[in-house]
């Protein structure tokens, strides 16, 4: 058996593990390993990375980045991961997604939110997975349900659990940023989540917790209907999509969900990780403005 890993190499191996999920990369493998090699590697070795607490972002240089007007800089709301097991597994198959359900016919704009109401009474004091358990508030959305445009994430963090509103902490500062960049006003959007629990220490969904709660964001897509989605990061572009692919493949051009045109970017937590992405998140803010016919504000 391995020896266990001391607080400060586990904490930065959970770090870049999380830096690699941002990326879109989120499987990875453990081969045996032999005890004897791990005993002459330092803990801080390649491993060495700033040690970030479970709700306090790691700060970032303040630097804007000119190609994306209103996305200035912040910092990094990170989260951790569960320890794996020491233990040596067969790499199991990989399964497939349940097929979503069957897209709902149009609503009225008037009834729209009467019918996000219904949802969210149907979801009730939810106990159907074991996210429950550790939740404060069950995070529904925000906006308005006559949207054009909608942002589907992860899951709430440690903010959104305590006020129950989605992207209220500083990812979500960022977020308002982006919206206002694209000239709109966040209470002109809907925002929502895979998961309406937040993950213990904001670890990803697991993908029977993202597939019991996702039928539910499944609903409120169609009953608002938005000309435009936005997937913020690749926990919310796969279940979208009901597919598993690298981020770099999903940007830049435009899917089709549930009769929605559909854009893949970054998730605001990793622009605030890495504000050198924050170009890259522009043009792919700038795909959605052109399908909803869209012009930035004049920079003051």
């Amino acid at each position: 058996m391995a020896p266990q890993l001391d607080s400060t190499t586990r904490d930065a191996l959970l770090a870049r593990i999380r830096f690699y999920r941002d990326l879109g990369l989120t499987e990875f493998y453990r081969r045996p390993v032999d005890p004897a090699q791990l005993l002459g590697i330092p803990s801080s070795g390649l491993l060495h990375d700033d040690r970030v607490g479970d709700d306090e972002p790691q700060q970032t240089s303040g630097q804007q980045n000119e190609g994306a007007p209103g996305l200035a800089s912040n910092t990094w709301d990170t989260a951790s991961q569960p320890e794996t097991s020491h233990e040596d597994r067969t790499i199991p198959a990989r399964k497939s997604f349940p097929a979503p359900p069957q897209v709902a016919d149009a609503i009225a704009p008037a009834e729209r939110e009467a019918a996000l109401r219904l949802i969210r009474e149907d979801i009730g004091d939810c106990t159907r997975c074991a996210l429950h358990k550790g939740r404060n508030k069950l995070v529904f959305a925000d906006g308005s349900a006559q949207a054009r445009l909608m942002f589907v994430g992860e899951g709430p963090g440690a903010d959104e659990d305590a006020q129950g509103l989605p992207f209220v902490g500083r990812a979500g500062q960022l977020l308002n940023n982006m919206i206002g960049a694209m000239g709109l006003k966040r209470e002109e959007v809907y925002i929502a989540n895979v998961v309406k629990c937040r993950p213990p220490a904001n670890r990803t969904p697991e993908p029977e917790e993202a597939n019991t709660c996702s039928p539910f964001l499944f609903r409120q897509i169609d009953v608002v209907a938005p000309e435009v989605l936005v997937a913020l990061g690749a926990t919310a572009a796969t279940y979208l999509l009901g597919q598993r692919q690298p981020l770099a493949g999903l940007r830049g051009r435009v899917h089709s969900v549930r009769g929605t045109k559909l854009i893949v970017t970054y998730h605001p937590a990793y622009l605030l990780r890495d504000p050198r992405q924050k170009k890259e998140a522009w043009a792919d803010l700038q795909i959605a403005m052109r399908e909803l016919g869209l012009k930035p504000p004049p920079r003051s």
